[in-house]
């Protein structure tokens, strides 16, 4: 589990695609560029970590304070250097929580998550990854609609 959630963020999945390498050459203009009615890229990117995040808290031993309706909240950004600061972020918090999963027993995976209504471990860890890709796929193609439009 820990190697598919560190392969979508850092590479090395099947899909050849990844959330760094996407958003590597992105810049803060482009990240926060509306195309249509689809989410900027540093929505998305936020949205993602957002959750990515949440659990991070629990993997640590905290509680649960997830609200799907701060998901999309991100912080203004008004820089490259707003940007950069989100996505280290992003990456940090990725390569801990793949760190911590790895570490988790396997019996642990099949325990409540935080209560029995979130499901399991497993279902969780696994929906983040799920979700990422998803994510990760609606980015692609809006980087590729914003190179198309120059």
């Amino acid at each position: 589990m820990a190697k598919h959630f560190r392969d979508v963020h850092f590479g090395g999945n099947w899909t050849t695609s990844n959330l760094k390498d996407q958003l590597a050459d992105v810049t803060w203009q482009q990240a926060t560029t509306q195309v249509h009615t689809l989410n900027t890229i540093v929505t998305l990117s936020y949205h993602v970590h957002y959750f990515v995040h949440e659990v991070l808290k629990v993997l640590k031993g905290g509680e649960l304070e997830a609200h799907d309706k701060y998901s999309f909240d991100h912080p203004p950004i008004n820089s490259q250097e707003d940007w950069d600061n989100l996505k280290e972020r992003i990456f940090a918090d990725a390569a801990e929580f793949a760190d911590l999963v790895e570490q988790l027993r396997a019996e642990k995976l099949f325990e409540a998550f935080t209560d029995a209504k979130y499901g399991n471990y497993y279902r969780n860890i696994a929906g983040i990854t799920e979700h990422t890709h998803y994510h990760l796929g609606q980015i692609a193609v809006i980087k590729k609609i914003l190179a198309e439009n120059g």
